[in-house]
């Protein structure tokens, strides 16, 4: 069993009993919670590993101590956990932030996970997670549980747990999330004969010489080619940087599909390109030094949310104001906590998704989202929506029933997507291929007052 540490520091016991005073107002309770959180963060983090390193201070060079080991990632359970984030973050300004939602079962009372978004590279992280109620400790519990469990965007992780899916009696497959672990698990559908739609992997190699697995979400070279015709046609002139990650397939299928489509239509210059990795994803100086100094007027980020936000919070320390044009991997960037918004104002990106849509459809998405689970929804929770029935469409369609076989139900539906269409929230009319590729098209939106507002 794993030590339990009872934090009995006095400051620590004196916020306890003011928090838990009946007269204590809202705005002190939150406050207080913060700041416990700051003090539980120093006891929680005391043992975390240290490396000697030389310093070199204004008078000598000195030997002194950094952090060291695996960097870290903070999981609050929604929605209580929330309000210990800003004080953890407070003290770990450039830790990742994951966010996992539960709810007991009335009926059998175990821990539900509703909602599970975790950093993209989780797997290479510590994780603390934070919950401010605790009675039996089944959630903290569950929530551990469910971190071991999940794939964490790891392809062998993925096809663990595909492979325990199928020993419960799976027959149809809707995931994995990521392009990395769709890959793995895609190749083992394949083999078995299991149908795959992955509400939101985008990369063409997830359903290449695979009849059996088809895409929500538009794929990587939709997105490049969409951002280079929205920028063409209404940027025209435009000196263009690109920054990307480029140990990553997503970032650099997105951005190799943009720089061919922009040498193609020549109606603006690419005037600086760079990139960076995941190890070296904290720090944008040179790359944004080199976007501004040749005089790149839109920076286009092919990324996701998180490297983005340290890319604009460090553009307006050094004044640098270009435009900047993201793709769907920055969607939830508004609600990153710890970043500050309005630096997102003016920020362009490719969607499939808005929660600002004015449609009845998306409308009643939203505000049933919102009171179920506490967070409005973004395009990843949209494009799984969507996903769900597309396969209840194609299962209705091709008359598949309860007592098939996986094997047979595969077939079947593989017949029938070419055939279907479904208005979904994440796109209208939605076709598919017989290379399992959507139909649709990305939308361009930019941020303006806080919000999503679709062009």
């Amino acid at each position: 069993m794993a030590e339990v540490h009872v934090l009995e520091h006095p400051l620590i016991q004196h916020k306890l009993s003011i928090l838990r005073d009946e007269n204590t107002s809202v705005k002190e309770f939150r406050e207080l919670v913060s700041e416990i959180a700051m003090l539980m963060c120093y006891e929680a983090t005391r043992d975390l590993p240290l490396e000697e390193v030389d310093v070199k201070t204004p008078v000598a060079v000195a030997k002194c101590k950094r952090i060291s080991g695996k960097k870290l990632a903070i999981v609050p359970i929604l929605r209580a956990g929330l309000g210990m984030v800003d004080g953890m973050v407070s003290m770990m300004p450039n830790v990742k932030v994951g966010h996992i939602g539960l709810f007991r079962d009335p009926q059998t009372l175990e821990p539900v996970k509703y909602y599970f978004k975790m950093p993209a590279d989780i797997e290479e992280r510590d994780v603390i997670v934070v919950d401010p109620m605790l009675a039996t400790g089944g959630s903290a519990s569950a929530a551990i549980t469910f971190l071991k469990q999940d794939d964490e965007a790891d392809g062998e992780k993925a096809l663990n747990a595909y492979n325990t899916m199928m020993d419960e009696g799976m027959q149809v497959l809707v995931g994995p999330t990521t392009t990395g672990a769709s890959l793995t698990v895609s190749d083992q559908t394949n083999a078995d004969r299991t149908f795959m739609l992955t509400p939101s992997a985008s990369s063409p190699d997830v359903t290449k010489d695979k009849d059996n697995v088809f895409q929500v979400c538009f794929t990587d070279p939709n997105q490049g080619t969409g951002a280079a015709d929205y920028i063409a046609e209404n940027m025209t002139g435009a000196k263009v940087a690109v920054i990307y990650r480029n140990d990553d397939a997503y970032s650099q299928g997105i951005r190799d599909t943009f720089v061919k489509e922009a040498e193609a239509k020549g109606a603006f210059e690419i005037v600086s390109e760079t990139t960076f990795t995941d190890a070296t994803s904290t720090d944008f100086t040179v790359q944004l030094t080199a976007a501004k100094n040749a005089g790149a007027d839109l920076v286009f980020l092919p990324i996701y949310y998180q490297p983005a936000s340290v890319i604009l919070s460090q553009a307006k320390a050094m004044s640098y104001e270009p435009t900047f044009f993201g793709v769907d991997g920055m969607d939830g960037i508004l609600t990153m906590p710890g970043f500050d918004a309005s630096l997102a104002e003016g920020v362009m990106l490719l969607t499939p998704f808005s929660v600002n849509s004015e449609d009845a459809a998306t409308q009643s998405f939203v505000k049933t989202y919102t009171e179920k689970y506490g967070v409005e929804p973004n395009q990843f929770a949209a494009d799984a929506y969507d996903g769900v029935y597309i396969v209840k469409a194609a299962l209705e369609k091709a008359g598949c029933t309860a007592d098939m076989s996986s094997t047979d139900i595969c077939e079947a539906l593989i017949q029938v997507m070419p055939t279907l269409s479904v208005d979904g929230l994440t796109g209208k009319a939605m076709t598919w291929n017989a290379e399992g590729e959507v139909s649709k098209a990305p939308l361009a939106a930019v941020i303006e007052n806080g919000e999503y507002v679709m062009k």
